[in-house]
């Protein structure tokens, strides 16, 4: 089955003048063996995307990081990419650190060539993931002959144990988590339509939490995703890059389902070969996939309103919930996993992580019974201190 192209424009909706086109970029290959047929810098990086087109977070991600490096090149320095230095990327990530206000000004439009591409100055985590996404940009552009080398090569590795010490910490404790439960149970249900967003966000961050899913893989997944083997229930996800992967999913999970479909209408259990939506659109049609921002905003408003209701009991875990997002549900899944003692192996293939070293990071009960231990030895010295005679 041949699947249409994506429209070039669709992908990258801009245009550079004729003169930084990339056409005499320094930079290009000569006499190397041709993968691509692109003659242009914006034709190669279009060509780039397309090889997310079927990963549209992922897609998004990239291209927002593409658009800001071509503005700058072609504003800033008066290159195209295909010229660009070491020197120019040293340039652009002091940049990222610090743009300047008439990159950050509000009052600039969010289209065209004078947009604004910046809110503020980039986190050190920010930074290193737009320089990563770009060196596999230009690591793309080598391999496919287009480009003689990749720049971002010559840049100073970081090290295993600056990258992967520090923990997760985007995720809701398990009693934080009740009480996001708790709350939904809260909301009116009144009306006919308060009933149904009841009902959608009460389903909604179960199945992510459950799951441990993505909002895209949440908001593509189907009925008949759901299947059974040798008795127990599993959902087949379609992840990053179209890779696949299998979800243990709970009997709790599925009469959680069952509720929602029910409401829905729909048989409790999902048939196999069923096309509907696990999370319906907005108006409950079995047609329609919510987008994964719809499912984003679903999460972040109940999230809102928990927030909301803790302001004036407990500010903190209020000012946590309110930066609560989708991705949190999923690193709360992985680690209360964790701290219930699943084999590690278990919730990196629930996870679908390459690396079980990127799982450890979940791993937080080791570090509260080093806690417990290093505090609890402190206060005993405090307490034979005091004991002493004077």
């Amino acid at each position: 089955m041949n699947l249409p192209a994506p429209a070039p424009e669709a992908l990258l909706p801009i245009t550079l003048p004729a003169t930084l086109d990339g056409r005499a970029g320094t930079n290009r290959a000569h006499g190397a063996q041709r993968q691509i047929a692109a003659d242009t810098d914006l034709e190669a990086v279009r060509l780039w995307l397309a090889e997310y087109a079927s990963s549209p977070h992922t897609l998004r991600s990239y291209r927002k990081e593409v658009v800001r490096l071509l503005v700058w090149a072609t504003r800033a320095l008066g290159k195209p990419l295909s010229s660009l230095t070491r020197e120019d990327f040293l340039l652009y990530e002091r940049f990222l650190a610090a743009p300047t206000e008439d990159w950050t000004d509000p009052a600039l439009p969010r289209r065209g060539g004078a947009r604004r591409l910046f809110d503020g100055p980039l986190g050190e985590r920010s930074r290193r993931q737009a320089i990563g996404i770009l060196s596999g940009l230009f690591n793309y552009l080598v391999a496919a002959g287009y480009l003689a080398g990749n720049p971002l090569a010559l840049r100073r590795g970081r090290t295993a144990t600056t990258t992967r010490t520090r923990r997760v910490e985007r995720y809701l404790d398990a009693a934080l988590w009740r009480v996001v439960l708790e709350s939904v149970e809260a909301w009116p249900q009144a009306t006919a339509r308060e009933r149904q967003h009841y009902e959608r966000s009460r389903w909604v961050m179960r199945f992510l939490y459950h799951t441990a899913l993505r909002a895209s893989e949440a908001a593509h997944a189907k009925a008949a995703d759901f299947f059974l083997r040798r008795g127990r229930w599993w959902l087949h996800v379609v992840g990053k890059g179209g890779a696949e992967g299998e979800v243990p999913v709970s009997d709790a999970l599925m009469t959680e389902f069952g509720r929602y479909r029910t409401f829905h209408g729909l048989p409790p259990v999902p048939a196999p070969g069923e096309l509907s939506p696990a999370i319906l659109s907005v108006a409950g049609d079995v047609q329609r996939h919510l987008t994964p921002t719809a499912v984003y905003l679903i999460a972040k408003a109940v999230f809102r309103r928990a927030a909301t209701a803790l302001e004036t009991s407990d500010p903190a875990s209020a000012a946590t919930l309110a930066r609560a997002s989708t991705h949190w549900l999923r690193h709360s899944a992985a680690s209360h996993q964790a701290d219930a003692g699943t084999d590690i192996r278990f919730i990196q293939r629930n996870l679908r992580h390459a690396s079980i070293e990127t799982t450890g990071l979940y791993l937080h009960a080791e570090d509260d019974r080093r806690h417990a231990h290093t505090v609890g030895e402190q206060r005993t010295g405090e307490s034979s201190a005091s004991a002493l005679p004077q």
